[in-house]
């Protein structure tokens, strides 16, 4: 009952966090609408070189409250992160040993600035991508841009280049419990390369290559900077020897 308490305090404390972010995100609603519509009316004038009209468009009697909502919303979670992440954090770590605590520190500070990076990469590619899609409007038509429809295109479009950024992690911390060794990483490559190029054709909305490259070819590095420490870290483990797996507070076998 103490656990559950604690986590139920915990908890609250979270979602009030996030409630006060979302009202700050109603506060500063304008700016945020500024930045996230910014890619879209970068290429405005290469789509009216080309001869097409287009807008973005709210539908509905509700779609203004709606896609306002859906904007702080996010942007709540976003901004509250460091607070709701912290409580889960002080809820888990009494069960944690002390090697345990110091890779979920490392892992937590890699994966953030890893995945933050993703966002940004998006970010910046997103114009490119809107443009080849609004693009194949055929001559005559106008095209509307619903802004429920814009807004869930750069939400999928930053969280597949975020997730897709945590990739070294994942394989640095496959290598480290032991799941996969840097020689078996070597032998996957090839197959793991070609793989990561159809996610990132499947992964992205847009269908131009160009999108596709942006994000293949970063996630190719990133596997081949994680292959490195994998190697690195066998190595080291190899001359540690098996006695080094064991920490100080836990007991071997022995």
């Amino acid at each position: 009952m103490e656990h559950l308490r604690e986590l139920r305090s915990r908890l609250i404390r979270a979602v009030l966090a996030i409630l006060v972010g979302t009202i700050c995100g109603f506060v500063f609603y304008e700016p945020l609408l500024t930045f996230l519509t910014h890619p879209y009316h970068q290429i405005e004038p290469d789509l009216a070189a080309k001869g097409i009209d287009t807008s973005l468009v709210i539908t509905g009697v509700g779609g203004a409250f709606q896609f306002q909502l859906k904007i702080a919303l996010v942007a709540g979670i976003v901004a509250s992160s460091p607070i709701w992440l912290w409580q889960l954090w002080a809820f888990v770590l009494p069960a944690l040993h002390r090697h345990e605590r110091r890779w979920a520190l490392l892992l937590t500070g890699t994966g953030v600035p890893l995945f933050f990076s993703g966002v940004a990469l998006a970010y910046v590619i997103l114009p490119k991508a809107i443009l080849v899609l609004i693009g194949f409007v055929p001559d005559g038509f106008e095209s509307l841009v619903s802004g429920a429809e814009y807004y869930d295109f750069i939400i999928r479009m930053m969280l597949v280049f975020g997730v897709a950024s945590e990739i070294p992690l994942a394989v640095v911390l496959l290598n480290r419990l032991g799941v996969v060794s840097a020689r078996s990483l070597v032998r996957a490559r090839p197959w793991t390369v070609v793989a990561m190029f159809v996610f990132a054709a499947i992964a992205t909305p847009s269908t131009d290559p160009i999108t596709m490259l942006f994000l293949a070819l970063p996630m190719t590095v990133l596997y081949l900077i994680a292959e490195t420490i994998a190697r690195i870290s066998d190595r080291r483990r190899a001359r540690e020897g098996p006695g080094a797996a064991w920490s100080d507070d836990e007991a071997s076998p022995l």
